[in-house]
């Protein structure tokens, strides 16, 4: 499976699931959790969505003919499914009473995935001008 192919399809599962998961806090959550633990349950979603839409982009617009390209797709890749997917299972393990504490230090390390891929994304920008 190709890198342009991947990054089309992770954009396509994300974007999909961010609107799924969307209505579903919206809707079945709304009543199950605090409004804290709905607000960063909304917060998952939002980064999901935004990244779901970058990778759609890079992956119509990027030749992923140099390395730097295909690392800009696996961060944002990967780091929308660690930041995005510990936020809703820290949610909803919370609700239940049994907060999945361990999931705890993943997020930052999504987030983390997330900034490198914006800051290889401006480089390659800049790249060319240096």
């Amino acid at each position: 499976m190709g890198t342009i192919f991947l990054t089309q399809l992770m954009g396509a599962i994300y974007g999909l699931l961010a609107v799924i998961f969307g209505a579903f806090g919206a809707h079945a959550l709304k009543k199950k959790l605090t409004p804290e633990l709905l607000h960063s349950f909304e917060t998952g979603v939002k980064y999901q969505m935004y990244h779901a839409i970058v990778l759609l982009v890079l992956g119509f617009n990027l030749g992923f003919d140099q390395p730097l390209d295909s690392a800009i797709a696996h961060c944002f890749i990967f780091g929308t499914l660690l930041f995005s997917f510990s936020i809703y299972a820290l949610c909803l393990s919370a609700a239940k009473g049994e907060k999945l504490k361990f999931l705890g230090p993943i997020t930052p390390i999504g987030g983390l995935l997330l900034v490198v891929g914006w800051a290889l994304l401006f480089y390659s920008f800049i790249g060319s001008l240096l």
